[in-house]
């Protein structure tokens, strides 16, 4: 049983020590791509910068494409934010971060309709002395939305390793506690077995077994 704590306590170590890695280091982690209707959506852009681009100013747009459309423009951030007019009037809202590696937006209560291609450009102008050149990227995001949410097969799969641990660890105590039950029952039998013998002695002979004193 002591093992479960060891191995809770070095879990949790290495998942701090994960963490201040992660908080440190610019992770490209794709966007999620499935959105329950009715709910918010984080469209998830992360562009990370080399060291000579820190110094680079950043122009971000977000492009929308439906089903057999056209790209249109639908948001645009440069030092501060810009909505166009459209389907997403009142629904953008920026989610990036303030050294501009993360450039995501939040779709606010999504609909059926909000289904499509989302493109998420990137441009970034360096501030040098003697050039300013221009780098540019692009991620895509296949965004779908669902009436209701459908269960995740990973999920499914951690629920059932967690129940087959929980019957694991309960079969474990219940070994346990059978195992110390039987271990005190023979103790105390031993004991009482001892006790009885020595009740059977007669007195003249629990006298002899008296160790003789020496003057």
């Amino acid at each position: 049983m002591a093992a479960l704590p060891r191995l809770v306590c070095a879990s949790s170590v290495a998942l701090v020590v994960w963490a201040g890695f992660c908080s440190a280091v610019c992770v490209e982690v794709p966007s999620e791509t499935e959105a329950v209707q009715g709910t918010d959506m984080k469209l998830l852009c992360i562009s990370c910068m080399k060291r000579e681009e820190v110094t680079a100013s950043t122009v971000v747009e977000w492009f929308y494409r439906p089903e057999g459309g056209k790209d249109e423009l639908i948001y645009k951030y440069r030092k501060m934010n810009h909505e166009f007019p459209g389907r997403f009037s009142g629904r953008l809202q920026w989610n990036g971060s303030k050294d501009m590696q993360d450039v995501s937006i939040t779709v606010l209560n999504v609909t059926l309709n909000d289904s499509g291609i989302y493109t998420c450009n990137i441009t970034r102008e360096f501030e040098f002395e003697i050039h300013r050149p221009i780098f540019t990227s692009s991620r895509l995001i296949h965004l779908t939305v669902v009436e209701e949410a459908g269960e995740d097969f990973t999920s499914v799969i951690s629920e059932i390793m967690m129940y087959i641990l929980l019957v694991f660890l309960t079969l474990w105590l219940l070994i346990e506690m059978v195992y110390c039950y039987r271990k005190v029952s023979k103790a105390e039998e031993a004991a009482q077995e001892n006790a009885t013998d020595y009740l059977a002695i007669p007195s003249e002979n629990k006298e002899n077994c008296a160790v003789p004193v020496e003057e």
